[in-house]
């Protein structure tokens, strides 16, 4: 089993004690040392167990408080990040969020030319005003986590998904060539198209359009958004429930 050592993990609190324990009887026997080659074997013998006791007794509740409370901290500011970075809704990152993420990795692949490469992708449902006018804006917000929850069970390890509209989503596909990304984008398209909304007598069948831009160079994510917005558009004019890609320019 792997030990945790990060901020809010119990291996870095016990070790933490322990280590702190071990520096400060370390400490006290060097400062108490001065007085050892005056001593009796008996009073030494004594002297060492006072230093080893007393710090122990002291540090290991002190240290484990603390580090404890360190602990807790950390996990409260983990929290409120993952909220601060989540759409409260479909519980898929917010808008910010991904483009965050995004620009990081498109900053990094200036530097190592292995990872200049990936798409984008902008999910827009189809016809969703005519689903809050027949269902309600309730189950209009269903129809949203369903779509979320698709399109996460759709993409692979790594891809990075967010709202970032109302009815919007973006996908961004780390590495992945114009192929792999159509594969990804028709997999979208198809499993939400299969999804049974709502689960009543009166269904209605779930569609999106995907706008796609795929790159193999240096790039910036307004760039990507526009070209895969542009799309998206296309896909909307010729039918909807279609993708359509594009290859920025080297």
């Amino acid at each position: 089993m792997k030990l945790d050592f990060s901020a809010t993990g119990w291996a870095r609190v016990i070790a933490g004690t322990l280590g702190g324990t071990v520096f400060c009887i370390g400490a006290t026997l060097i400062v108490d040392s001065v007085r050892f080659s005056g001593m009796t074997d008996t009073e030494l013998s004594s002297a060492i167990i006072v230093d080893i006791l007393l710090p122990t007794g002291l540090a290991v509740p002190l240290l484990f408080l603390l580090l404890y409370k360190m602990r807790q901290l950390a996990i409260a500011h983990h929290e409120i990040s993952i909220i601060a970075s989540t759409d409260n809704l479909t519980a898929v990152l917010n808008r910010g969020a991904f483009k965050m993420l995004v620009d990081a990795y498109l900053q990094q692949a200036m530097r190592q030319p292995a990872h200049n490469a990936g798409a984008f992708l902008v999910i827009d449902a189809d016809h969703f005003k005519s689903i809050n006018d027949r269902f309600g804006h309730q189950e209009g917000d269903v129809a949203l986590k369903l779509i979320a929850q698709t399109i996460q069970t759709s993409l692979r390890q790594g891809d990075i998904v967010g709202r970032i509209g109302g009815e919007e989503f973006g996908v961004f596909l780390p590495k992945a060539n114009l192929d792999q990304a159509g594969i990804v984008a028709e997999r979208i398209r198809r499993d939400i198209n299969e999804i049974e909304f709502p689960p009543s007598a009166r269904t209605h069948a779930l569609s999106v359009s995907v706008g796609g831009a795929a790159f193999g160079g240096h790039t910036a994510y307004d760039d990507l958004f526009r070209v895969a917005d542009k799309c998206l558009y296309s896909a909307k004019a010729g039918g909807r429930n279609q993708v359509i890609f594009q290859r920025l320019a080297a």
